[in-house]
């Protein structure tokens, strides 16, 4: 789990990178929860998030947003964030040329710029988007979604209730070939304290199914 440091719009951005030296690995990105609450790359949810494709052979990266910790510049209420995930993608793909697939993922703030750079960026196929603030931040520029993924949230999110996650999910248009799923997990609040295996193993079934469907494609 090398350290790294890679140029973003704002200055030096601070990460951890895994690279599978496998031919054509697939590649994911890793997004943390809301900056000015404490939001790292170290929180357990994007730590558990990066191990889960580190063990399916993935390339992978999770950093800090500008204005975290080591990473320069200061925040700048989403706008600059998405440059700085672009700049994290674009860095991913260069050491990874031939990657044959491309993942993002998100947790809470995180959720809402994965789902932004999603539509920016046609090479992203999967999403796993964990308690994305539905109530917070407006969502609907998804529209239609372009690519296959999953949003989890908690049964006792007290941040953004389950309403609100399931209001946005029943109102993504999908283009053919795509499949939205979304899953609630039983007893869980906005950061799955207490309730993180059962998040992982909803997130770990989704991943396999998906790599499966692709072997077997």
């Amino acid at each position: 789990m090398p350290e790294v440091i890679f140029n973003g719009p704002a200055g030096r951005i601070e990460g951890r990178y895994h690279h599978n030296k496998g031919p054509n690995a697939p590649v994911a990105v890793i997004l943390h929860p809301h900056p000015t609450f404490g939001g790292t790359m170290n929180h357990p949810i994007v730590h558990a998030l990066y191990y889960a494709f580190v063990r399916r052979d993935f390339s992978v990266l999770r950093f800090n947003f500008r204005g975290v910790s080591r990473s320069q510049g200061v925040f700048d209420n989403g706008a600059g964030e998405l440059s700085d995930a672009a700049a994290a993608l674009d860095w991913v793909q260069v050491i990874n040329r031939d990657a044959r697939s491309c993942w993002i993922a998100g947790f809470d703030f995180g959720s809402w710029i994965a789902m932004q750079l999603l539509m920016r960026r046609p090479e992203i196929e999967g999403f796993i988007s964990v308690a994305p603030m539905a109530n917070h931040y407006d969502f609907s520029f998804l529209a239609p979604c372009p690519a296959s993924g999953i949003f989890i949230n908690g049964e006792k999110d007290a941040v953004t209730a389950p309403e609100h996650v399931t209001s946005l999910v029943s109102k993504l248009k999908t283009q053919r070939g795509i499949t939205i799923e979304h899953k609630l997990v039983p007893g869980a609040n906005h950061f799955f304290e207490n309730k993180l295996d059962e998040l992982m193993e909803v997130v770990e079934d989704y991943i396999d199914r998906r790599l499966a469907q692709s072997e077997a494609a």
